[in-house]
């Protein structure tokens, strides 16, 4: 592993060496058997432009793994075990303009980890089993609006439900997500819950305490009707 660009590739890697050198511009750790991205899992790298990690064992990356990367304008996580990704593991990355996520085990996507990539300019998603249900609404969104991001676009195909094996997700329609409700509530809807909540519950007790003086009152007029016509029966005690 050499200063400069730094290729450890095919080393039978299970963590990120330490010995690099801080003017290192590229490093591919491709073909290792690295399974885990832990805390801090770089060294100090400001000049870093590539990184390749590209057909390791990667099953997670911790929301801070990639802290002091900044500089990094290239990522390749191809070819991996990954399930699930958060956008907190990428808000270091401020520069980050390629970013590949191709053949792991991604069955959806936050589209809060592309939205954490201020200069994305290039994504790739292809060959993963994706999971065509409402849960991927999301995804979908960010992808129709931000389609020139997204490279291969004809190799996003659904695995899941089975009936929609191999169907495409950017051929979906606003239509193919109509039996879908939003479950999120907006600072709106909050709002009007806590105006209505209290007055609801202040007219239901005006409202009952004017049925209860109803029934009382109507009790009343009985029981006078009956003194009228029986007096003895009204003799107080």
């Amino acid at each position: 592993c050499a200063p400069g660009e730094v290729d450890c590739s095919e080393r039978g890697l299970r963590e990120v060496p330490w010995s690099l050198s801080t003017n290192t511009s590229a490093l591919w750790l491709g073909y290792n058997f690295i399974t885990v991205l832990g805390p801090r899992s770089f060294p100090a790298l400001p000049g870093l432009r590539l990184l390749s990690l590209a057909h390791n064992r990667l099953e997670l990356i911790h929301g801070q793994a990639l802290l002091g990367l900044g500089a990094l304008q290239e990522l390749d996580l191809s070819h991996n075990l990954l399930t699930l990704l958060t956008p907190e593991t990428f808000l270091p990355l401020t520069s980050l303009a390629t970013l590949n996520l191709g053949s792991n085990r991604l069955g959806e996507l936050e589209p809060g980890v592309p939205g954490a990539l201020p200069q994305l300019r290039a994504l790739l998603l292809q060959d993963n089993p994706w999971v065509c249900s409402c849960g991927i609404l999301p995804l979908w969104r960010w992808l129709s609006h931000n389609r020139e991001k997204v490279r291969e676009k004809s190799l996003l195909l659904c695995r899941v439900p089975e009936q929609l094996n191999k169907y495409p997700i950017m051929a979906f329609g606003d239509e193919s997500f109509r039996q879908c409700q939003e479950t999120s509530l907006s600072s709106q809807h909050y709002i009007s819950f806590f105006i209505i909540g209290p007055f609801s519950f202040i007219a239901s007790i005006f409202f009952c305490t004017f049925m209860g003086s109803l029934v009382v009152f109507y009790h009343s007029l009985r029981r006078e009707s009956h003194c009228w016509r029986s007096p003895r029966g009204c003799r107080v005690h």
